[in-house]
């Protein structure tokens, strides 16, 4: 094992999780240099374990007491304009960075482009691989660029849009080509002609008539309106466990979304450009009664039946518990099933 790496036994995961799940690591590293990624990767007993690359936890959901893993906290921080094009500007911040923060400093540059995904929780490292987005905008949609360390090979390389395979809250580091690839960086491309995106019909509603210069609303305004719409409806990881929406909006056919609209003409649907629909989850689960109810010590959270809360000594397994009834409920009465978000270990 190399000497020189700062690795620590039996770690406890609590505050590295934002759903507060009681977990210990057998193994932990905290990543502040590419090259200690590169010396586990030479080192033979490292390398042979299983990984578990861990950036903000707000995308997490321990099952086990124990992670019997090598866990590589990504804490690589800075962020910089790097360059620009004939219509944008690049920037690029290092993967340990807070992404609500990247997003203010990004606005404090006068570039729009991120806004819209103000307050998301967790890392910029983690952005592209969830393919993380919120009101009508997805990280693949501002993306340039990123820098993987590959433990398959031990070096480094840069991968562009394509590479990276961006899906609805999917990417190819989710899947087994994937999987050795630790993103360390990630560059974007803010335009340089910046038009509010308010596709969204709460997001616009909130903008308008709100006072002067939103009826041209700026990208600090559009911030503005997105976290307080947040804020109003979702609850705050430092004061209820939870990971954010836990289910993901499901995609069905437009055919089965017609027969669905026969039955309950108020569902909520979005018209997806290759004829499919995007259904809204939150909408299906509160059909089925689920808000703001209780299954042990995990929750429905009452203002948002997207995000499931632990109200408090929940474990894991109690969260999964709750998950699975609400996917066997909202399959039985929709013949939907609903897809978690959060990766579980």
């Amino acid at each position: 094992m190399q000497a020189d790496l700062p690795l620590s036994l039996d770690v406890p995961l609590d505050a590295y999780n934002t759903f507060r799940i009681p977990a210990r690591a057998r193994r932990y590293l905290r990543v502040t240099d590419v090259a200690q990624l590169a010396a586990v990767a030479r080192d033979p007993a490292l390398s042979a374990l299983p990984r578990l690359v861990l950036g903000g936890g707000s995308n997490l959901l321990i099952t086990r007491d124990e992670v019997d893993a090598l866990v590589l906290h990504m804490g690589l921080l800075g962020k910089e304009v790097v360059g620009e094009t004939e219509t944008a500007i690049l920037v690029r911040a290092q993967a340990g960075e807070n992404w609500h923060a990247f997003v203010e400093w990004t606005l404090a540059q006068g570039l729009g482009g991120l806004e819209n995904m103000a307050l998301i929780p967790g890392t910029v490292g983690a952005s592209p691989i969830q393919n993380i987005g919120a009101y009508g905008a997805e990280v693949k949609d501002r993306f340039h660029s990123l820098t993987v360390f590959d433990f398959a090979s031990g070096t480094t390389r840069v991968m562009d849009a394509p590479a990276c395979r961006f899906g609805y809250r999917d990417s190819v580091f989710k899947e087994p080509d994937g999987r050795n690839l630790v993103v360390l960086d990630v560059t974007f491309a803010l335009p340089r002609a910046w038009t509010p995106n308010l596709r969204y019909a709460e997001l616009a509603q909130a903008l308008q008539g709100g006072g002067e210069g939103h009826a041209a609303p700026t990208p600090r305004q559009v911030a503005d309106a997105v976290i307080a719409i947040r804020r109003r409806k979702l609850p705050d990881p430092a004061e209820i466990g939870n990971a954010g929406s836990f289910f993901k909006n499901p995609v069905v056919s437009g055919e089965q979304c017609a027969r669905l609209l026969q039955a309950w003409p108020d569902l909520v649907h979005h018209a997806q450009p290759d004829g499919s629909e995007k259904l809204a989850a939150g909408w299906l689960i509160d059909r089925c009664g689920w808000k703001g109810r209780n299954l042990g010590r995990a929750g429905v959270y009452p203002k948002q039946a997207l995000v499931l809360v632990n109200n408090g000594g929940a474990t894991g397994a109690e969260v999964v518990a709750l998950a699975h009834a609400i996917q066997d409920d909202v399959e039985a009465r929709f013949g939907v099933r609903l897809e978690p978000e959060p990766v579980q270990i």
